[in-house]
């Protein structure tokens, strides 16, 4: 090859760059591959970086594996992949651009990590993205705007971190989002506005944080949200119109576990969906009457120092027309105190006036019983 053979050469690599790489043809080792390295395989295989695949690839599974970190660009050239897992890499960061190519993609696993910051810009390229799972890893802090790519994001799964605080803005652009996890952080605030771009949410798990206070200003704009759980969160009341801006939708809630002492009169205007109800295990002595029963089919209320007199009535109505017994125990009136009678065994309405102050009126016929 004489001199000006050699020239050429190198000016043409150095054009092309790392695109003269022939995207690999051959499963790489130590994985396994199927379908034509549309599926590869690295679970567990000892690997301390990402390995280079086929664009035609559309699985890569890499668990388990010592990663460490995503630097940017990390999949540049899997520019195919819809499915990554990432579970159980002790990732401790993800990079700006880590994803950056993948415009493909829809699930994405980094669960079961270490991971503590997500630097901005790090889901760049991700607007097909439909399902993230970020749970059990040591995320403090969400960046505003941090997943504003994912327009397409159905699912955000971040339980199990260490979040202290959702800030205005900081789900800006997920606007279809519809499953919101976030049990099981150090949540003791959530700003007004916080959720007003994701009004769509239908699912929304906030148990198990620190919220003292009912959010009545975070959740004001969510319209149809059909599972609510608050379970494990220490506060006291819950307030009028707690759930009326979803309450159309709202068929299942969970406010178990809280030290909860009574819900406001109005706390249940506007529900009208609601069948499954739970609130065990709170010091809750009675029921407001703007919680209607016509939809019900399910209530758990052990555990709670349930005063037996007419306020309780309805449910005592509910049980007779949907033969279900739940398993609470009557605290008072004196009548009943230590007699360890369920509320299916309360005392007859005729002897059970409002408050007991004198009031000769019946709960609601001179037969009925509690």
């Amino acid at each position: 090859m004489d001199s000006m053979q050699c020239v050429n050469l190198l000016v043409t690599a150095l054009i092309l760059g790392p695109a003269t790489w022939a995207a690999p043809s051959q499963c790489p080792v130590p994985c396994h591959c199927h379908g034509d390295l549309q599926h590869v395989i690295c679970d567990d295989v000892g690997l301390k970086r990402i390995p280079r695949v086929s664009e035609t690839t559309r699985l890569l599974n890499l668990q388990r594996n010592s990663l460490g970190s995503l630097p940017a660009g990390s999949f540049t050239h899997m520019k195919g992949l819809i499915s990554l897992h990432l579970q159980h890499c002790q990732l401790k960061e993800i990079s700006g651009q880590a994803f950056k190519g993948l415009k493909k993609l829809v699930y994405l696993y980094l669960s079961n990590n270490e991971i503590s910051h997500i630097k901005p810009g790090a889901f760049e390229d991700l607007t097909e993205l439909t399902y993230l799972y970020l749970d059990n890893n040591r995320i403090g802090d969400l960046a505003r705007g941090i997943f504003s790519p994912m327009i397409n994001l159905f699912v955000l799964q971040l339980n199990d971190n260490r979040i202290r605080e959702l800030r205005a803005g900081t789900l800006a652009g997920a606007k279809d989002l519809r499953w919101l996890h976030m049990s099981g952080n150090e949540l003791s605030a959530l700003q007004p506005g916080s959720l007003d771009d994701v009004e769509n949410l239908a699912i929304l798990h906030l148990d198990r944080n620190r919220l003292s206070a009912y959010p009545s200003a975070a959740l004001s704009k969510l319209r149809v949200v059909e599972e609510f759980s608050l379970s494990w969160n220490l506060m006291r009341t819950v307030p009028d119109l707690a759930f009326q801006s979803f309450g159309r939708y709202m068929e299942r809630l969970h406010l178990d576990n809280m030290g909860l002492e009574k819900f406001s009169d109005g706390a249940f205007t506007g529900v009208t969906a609601l069948k499954s109800l739970h609130i065990e295990n709170n010091k809750l002595r009675g029921l407001p009457r703007s919680l209607e029963f016509t939809t019900v089919q399910n209530i758990t209320m052990t555990g709670n120092p349930w005063n037996c007199n007419c306020q309780l009535a309805p449910v005592r109505r509910w049980m007779d027309s949907s033969r279900h017994r739940p398993d609470a125990v009557c605290a008072a009136p004196s009548l009943q105190r230590g007699k360890q009678e369920t509320l299916g065994k309360m005392v007859p309405v005729t002897r059970l006036t409002w408050a007991e102050k004198g009031s000769k009126a019946n709960c609601y016929s001179n037969t009925a019983h509690l």
